[in-house]
């Protein structure tokens, strides 16, 4: 098992990777600006995807039925009509989104953009139901292989074009020929069915992960239209290349991390009190593991974030060097919640993530206020930090509830790591305390979160044994 996770975290590591080295090709080679209309493009493609998400790639892991084949068929053949409904969607409010985010000059490629998500509907299940039997190599040839092709297309794109086009082109050269790797390491036959029972089975089972979709758009986006509309183009690049360095490790974390737990977690059999124990365990290590996976890149940012902008973005983003931590903070605290998530993802509780988000959600018009008053980005990300926290409490909290998790084992993590969290904010603003001493503190309070993690622990050395 533990060389399936590391397979799993190694596969999404280098894909991120990838596409975060696209990303920061592209920031050197474009201007400022240009970056900072590149960035909107994501806002675009969340809003209709998250919008029309039913989590249908996570119903063929979950489902009791997901190895049928028909049933495979009826979800692809949902999939297709969900990814053209929202193509469909984004091309006709693309002069409507230009003009909210000051940008009209990118309606065309909004327009262009409109095929992304029929392009993502196009992929594939398999790489998705072989997840079921811990396979996982095709998902993860799936994601490396489209991004390295979107990487080299960089260099000849910047040449010609020189703009915001570079990362419009590379954005599509990724998702089609994601569609046609998903293709090349299937199993199966690719068949489409419209079946109305399964279309009403998966709209159970998505509805609340439809509406999680239009917050997740609030939190992942939110801040940066209230950026990209107030504070324009230029200040919106460095906030959404911070975004980006920081949300890539947890993006590749929490995936992993779902990828690996989801399997054992939903086919652990719950009437049985020997089923009832294993499942408390594994939903206490996997809640631990997320609170861990959020110190190490704050820890990280912490030592290195002077390097990393320098050397990687160079003189024209030095701004985001104060930002980058209370940026790397705020996803630790979001990364926190995928542990109560995949828990509940496992038992069918959809819900559970949607309304934990709401609290985010609800801090929003707070930082757009502010910014209309004057505030700066920091805040904006301060109340951020507030929203996540807040978020973190309320799916410990119904976690409890459905399907029922014992949280006694997790108040000592959640202490020493928010002693941690903390520290570092507080560490990187005392500047005339000797660096060491404060690399001490932080590594002292890591450690003591580590120590607080019995279960964790007592996982890795059966797993190694």
């Amino acid at each position: 098992m533990l060389k399936s996770a590391l397979l799993i975290l190694s596969g999404n590591a280098t894909a991120s990777l990838l596409l975060l080295a696209r990303n920061l090709i592209i920031a050197r080679l474009i201007p400022v600006a240009d970056y900072g209309i590149a960035s909107t493009f994501a806002i675009a493609m969340a809003l209709v995807e998250m919008m029309s998400n039913l989590g249908l790639q996570q119903q063929i892991v979950q489902a009791k039925n997901g190895e049928d084949p028909r049933f495979q068929a009826a979800l692809q053949g949902f999939q297709v009509l969900r990814g053209v409904f929202a193509g469909a969607v984004l091309f006709f409010l693309a002069g409507t989104l230009t003009d909210f985010l000051n940008v009209p000059e990118a309606t065309w490629a909004y327009q262009l953009m409109a095929l992304v998500p029929v392009l993502n509907a196009l992929k594939h299940f398999d790489i998705h139901r072989m997840n079921r039997s811990m396979v996982f190599w095709p998902l993860i040839l799936t994601g490396v292989v489209p991004a390295l092709l979107s990487v080299l297309a960089v260099w000849p794109l910047a040449i010609i074009y020189g703009d915001y086009k570079v990362m419009l082109y590379a954005i599509l050269i990724q998702v089609g020929m994601t569609a046609v790797v998903s293709h090349l390491v299937a199993e199966r036959p690719y068949r489409l069915i419209l079946d109305r029972h399964v279309m009403a089975q998966s709209l159970r089972f998505g509805w609340p992960l439809l509406v999680n979709g239009i917050l997740l758009f609030g939190i992942f986006q939110g801040d940066k239209v209230v950026v990209g509309r107030e504070l324009g183009m230029d200040t919106l690049a460095i906030f959404a290349m911070g975004f980006t360095l920081t949300l890539t490790p947890m993006l590749v974390m929490t995936q992993s991390s779902q990828n690996f737990f989801l399997p054992p977690l939903s086919g652990l059999d719950r009437s049985t009190e020997a089923g009832r124990d294993r499942f408390q365990y594994l939903s206490i290590v996997v809640m631990q593991i997320s609170i861990v996976m959020g110190l190490f890149l704050v820890f990280g940012v912490f030592l290195f974030r002077d390097l990393l902008v320098q050397v990687l973005l160079g003189p024209k983003y030095l701004t985001l060097i104060p930002i980058l931590l209370p940026l790397a903070i705020m996803q630790a605290a979001r990364v926190a919640r995928a542990g109560a998530a995949t828990i509940a993802l496992s038992s069918g509780h959809t819900g559970n993530a949607m309304q934990a988000n709401l609290i985010r959600i609800a801090v929003l018009p707070l930082a757009w206020y502010a910014v209309t008053q004057g505030a700066g980005v920091f805040v904006v990300i301060m109340i951020a930090i507030i929203g996540e926290a807040g978020g973190y409490v309320l799916s410990c909290v119904l976690v409890a509830r459905k399907p029922g998790i014992a949280l006694g084992p997790m108040v000592l993590p959640v202490l020493t790591s928010t002693a941690f969290l903390g520290a570092a904010m507080l560490a990187s603003r005392l500047e005339n305390i000797p660096v060491w001493m404060r690399v001490a503190m932080l590594g002292a309070l890591f450690v003591a979160t580590l120590a607080s993690m019995k279960e964790t622990r007592r996982y890795i050395a059966r797993r190694r044994s």
